[in-house]
């Protein structure tokens, strides 16, 4: 890369954050797909019964608006603010990790799941890692020497 062109602030980790999300979300997708070829599975889609999850209208509108949190965030970790960009992304990939680390609850999970689960489970751990260690300009100067905190000046 040449020294004018664009590269991201080291420490500014939007766009490794932005990637780790579509990364999931491909891990996301798969496991679903190769899931609907499993021949023990398909019947019990087809019938809308999959162990012991009853497949409605409204479980398919949940499980769409859950899914939308991921795919939000490949762009909202792209173009929000520091401060709002660490929170959503913390937020949100706490709770995609603690969905999938329910779903193994859930029936007894096929290899290929427990395979995508644990892709999934170490990168949104890597997502809220990484979201919760990053500085902003901000979380900088104040814990600069000297720095006035809420009405008090740290001390040097």
């Amino acid at each position: 890369m040449s020294p004018d062109s664009k590269s991201p602030k080291p420490d500014d980790p939007r766009a490794l954050l932005s990637a780790l999300w579509v990364f999931v979300m491909f891990n996301y997708l798969y496991a679903d797909v190769i899931s609907l070829m499993d021949p023990i599975l398909l019947p019990q889609f087809v019938q809308g019964q999959v162990g012991p999850i009853h497949i409605t209208r409204s479980f398919l509108l949940a499980a769409g608006a859950m899914m939308e949190v991921p795919i939000a965030m490949t762009l909202l970790a792209k173009v929000l603010a520091p401060r709002p960009n660490r929170v959503a992304n913390l937020a949100a990939a706490l709770f995609k990790t603690l969905v999938v680390a329910a779903s193994l609850t859930v029936g007894t999970p096929s290899m290929h799941y427990l395979f995508f689960a644990s892709i999934e489970l170490a990168t949104t751990i890597a997502i809220a890692v990484i979201a919760w260690r990053w500085r902003t300009n901000r979380d900088r100067r104040s814990a600069e020497p000297g720095a006035v905190h809420s009405g008090r000046s740290v001390p040097s």
